[in-house]
């Protein structure tokens, strides 16, 4: 399975509750399930939580817990305060105008030292897919920014998150992407070459020895950035 956080990095473990906002067709929410976890996936798109929804469900029920996913906004999460051991937000960040407001939210239903993991495109492979075409941040729900890591831990920062630690992912994919906007993204599906490259990303998704090759390459051109962080205990107030 193809995941971008590392769930041991976000300490999830057998019992936590676990959030994935922006959690699309439920990679990581599958994976955090097979670590024990209870998990809830939450998206926008109502089309991909239909194809995922039910196989979360059934798979949380065989292993006896619970896997569910609902529909919402992240700018707006459905939750009280504090109600989640661990939370994940991928590949989500460069879409919205306010992700400081994205955060406040991921932030608010964080338990105190509870932990946070939000993952990015790098600035470097952004940059690469802009010189390429136009049509990776032109396209309908394209990406609106190119994202610095220090301008998102600020971010976290300001809403009470504490970055502890940064993580890279995806290199082999680089120049999947990069072979898509130069034979443009409405039309990439059409390229014999895009279609090959996509067959080795699934073969290599197997492999152990290509895996270890892009946890190398992830230190030159990697794919996504992830920033993992940790809520700020509550500090109990002095009796006077």
């Amino acid at each position: 399975m193809l995941l971008t956080v590392d769930l041991e990095r976000l300490r999830v473990r057998s019992g936590d509750l676990l959030l994935d906002a922006g959690c699309g067709e439920g990679r990581h929410c599958f994976g955090a399930l097979e670590r024990g976890a209870r998990v809830i996936g939450l998206d926008l798109d109502r089309d991909g939580l239909r194809l995922a929804a039910g196989g979360l469900r059934a798979r949380g029920a065989k292993l006896g817990s619970l896997g569910e996913m609902i529909q919402g906004d992240t700018f707006h999460l459905p939750f009280a305060d504090g109600t989640f051991d661990r939370v994940i937000c991928a590949e989500v960040m460069e879409h919205v105008h306010d992700y400081r407001g994205a955060a406040r939210e991921l932030a608010r239903v964080t338990r105190p030292n509870g932990s946070v993991a939000v993952t990015i495109p790098t600035a470097i492979s952004e940059r690469l897919y802009l010189r390429l075409g136009d049509d990776y941040f032109e396209s309908p729900g394209g990406h609106i920014r190119i994202f610095r890591p220090r301008e998102l831990a600020r971010g976290l920062a300001e809403a009470g998150l504490t970055t502890i630690g940064v993580g890279f992912a995806h290199a082999l994919h680089t120049p999947y992407w990069a072979l898509r906007s130069l034979a443009g993204l409405p039309r990439a599906d059409r390229s014999g070459l895009v279609r090959a490259y996509r067959r080795f990303l699934i073969r290599a998704t197997g492999s152990r020895a290509l895996g270890v090759v892009e946890q190398v390459l992830n230190y030159c051109f990697p794919k996504s950035l992830i920033l993992y962080a940790q809520k700020r205990p509550i500090r109990p107030t002095a009796v006077r």
